[in-house]
């Protein structure tokens, strides 16, 4: 398996939580324009929320090591979709807004806490493996990510945006604030990088 399979070779920590009432204002039975919209603001991100905050809170997990700590920044980036909403000039762009919140979220719990990501937890392999490939391919992902943990931040991030959450260059770009040329770059230096630790590893 090519290091790119591997990246990409991954499923979820576990469903987020996100206290409804967060995105949700109180409705008292009003009929004006503003509480429209606010319901039509609650119901769209409500929506967004449901199909992307899983992968969402994946990636910040990937990020942090912390599974509290990722859920937390998730549900902050939804918070803060919600009070933009209003401000936003195209809602097509909603989930991009979102996904550069977490990532920014990420950077600055990292800031905040000043340690190395903790360990990560790998899934088991799906149940119709034999015994023998899911201890092999345990142990696959296992060193893939304790190696991922190991790049510089920036690196991480390329990576994590690019084959964990299978975005094109352009999106991973505009997540990471920087050009596309920037995105080839840092990821061809990070999968070098991690293709040596990957070797070092090997007996």
């Amino acid at each position: 398996m090519d290091l790119k399979s591997r990246l990409r070779g991954r499923s979820g920590t576990g469903r987020p939580h996100l206290v409804n009432a967060a995105v949700t204002p109180g409705w008292d039975g009003g009929d004006n324009d503003a509480m429209d919209r606010e319901m039509d603001a609650s119901q769209a991100v409500t929506a967004i929320y449901q199909r992307h905050a899983l992968g969402l809170t994946r990636l910040a997990f990937l990020m942090l090591g912390d599974r509290q700590m990722a859920e937390d920044v998730v549900q902050e980036a939804f918070c803060g979709l919600y009070r933009a909403w209003d401000r936003m000039s195209d809602h097509a762009h909603a989930l991009g807004y979102v996904r550069s919140s977490v990532l920014n979220g990420s950077r600055s719990a990292l800031r905040r806490s000043r340690r190395v990501p903790r360990a990560l937890a790998v899934p088991a392999a799906p149940a119709a493996a034999s015994a023998e490939d899911i201890v092999l391919s345990g142990e696959r992902q296992r060193e893939t990510v304790a190696a991922l943990r190991r790049l510089p931040p920036r690196q991480r991030e390329a990576v994590v945006l690019r084959y964990f959450a299978d975005l094109p260059e352009q999106e991973t770009a505009a997540a990471m604030g920087v050009s596309r040329g920037t995105v080839k770059s840092t990821t061809s230096r990070a999968l070098a990088a991690l293709a040596r630790m990957l070797q070092e590893e090997k007996p």
